[in-house]
């Protein structure tokens, strides 16, 4: 019982970060300058939007739900089970951040859970 939950909080906090951090640096604009000074800059403006704080957070905890998940199964198991961070990145992108998401991109994300499917199902 202790994967399944590990396997969604991987999937779930993981992807939840990515999409508030995107959501963040939406909200702080686009990176034109690469020069450290510039790049620290925009890391402090980064860090006064509450979006940044929640993505850091969730991704942290998906970070210490992959260590755990690890710790029980076989990374050949674990690692592909967490590209069902694809299909919630797609279904986040769209619901969350107002995406457009073609229908190439949704073909895709049906392949990598069906590949996913097929790695649970020759699990042992």
């Amino acid at each position: 019982m202790r994967e399944p939950i590990l396997y969604l909080l991987i999937i779930g906090a993981g992807t939840g970060g990515e999409l508030c951090v995107s959501r963040a640096m939406k909200a702080v604009g686009e990176v034109k300058d690469f020069r450290p000074t510039a790049l620290l800059r925009v890391a402090g403006r980064a860090l006064r939007v509450p979006w940044m704080w929640a993505g850091l957070t969730l991704m942290a905890t998906g970070f210490f739900a992959l260590l755990g998940a690890l710790s029980i199964e076989n990374v050949s198991l674990v690692v592909p089970v967490t590209a069902l961070s694809y299909a919630a990145g797609a279904l986040g992108g769209r619901f969350f951040l107002g995406e457009q998401v073609t229908r190439r991109r949704w073909a895709g994300v049906l392949l990598v859970c069906f590949g996913v499917a097929l790695v649970i199902m020759g699990r042992r």
